[in-house]
């Protein structure tokens, strides 16, 4: 792997929020892991809200919004994740028409979006045929790997 492609991956992790990232190409693989700070910070998983107990409808109304803000929304259907860090975009082209819209059908392996890495525009399939029910990447921002950026039913 050129020395130049390296240093911009080892740039690119270091910037980001990503702690670990492999590549495997034709001359070799390579494994980039941050340390420091990042690794030293325990992952913190939220638990789901306790059951309700029967009260006072009064009492009912102010709890109301605090227990909608414990929850975590849960994505069904099929989750189309980033495979790389980049920009997303949702079009060819600024101007462009987006490749998809909620509501429209897809295809295994049509192009849903392009995630610009490297200087390089890389093509977006869908995993799975169905309905996209969800976008949840916007257009021009980061993305990291793993990131879900649409939604299949």
């Amino acid at each position: 792997m050129d020395l130049r492609k390296l240093k911009t991956l080892i740039d690119l992790v270091s910037e980001s929020n990503v702690s670990e990232l492999e590549i495997t190409e034709a001359e070799g693989k390579v494994r980039i892991v941050k340390g420091g700070p990042a690794m030293a910070q325990p992952i913190v998983y939220a638990q789901a809200p306790a059951p309700a107990q029967v009260a006072p409808a009064a009492a009912q109304a102010a709890t109301a919004p605090q227990e909608a803000t414990a929850t975590v929304p849960v994505e069904t259907g099929f989750v189309v994740k980033s495979p790389m860090v980049g920009t997303f975009y949702r079009s060819a082209s600024p101007g462009a028409k987006p490749f998809v819209e909620v509501g429209d059908q897809v295809k295994e392996g049509d192009t849903v979006c392009i995630i610009e890495a490297m200087k390089i525009l890389n093509e977006i399939e869908a995993d799975k045929s169905g309905t996209i029910t969800k976008v949840l990447g916007e257009n021009g921002q980061a993305v990291e790997y793993g990131q879900p950026l649409f939604v299949i039913e």
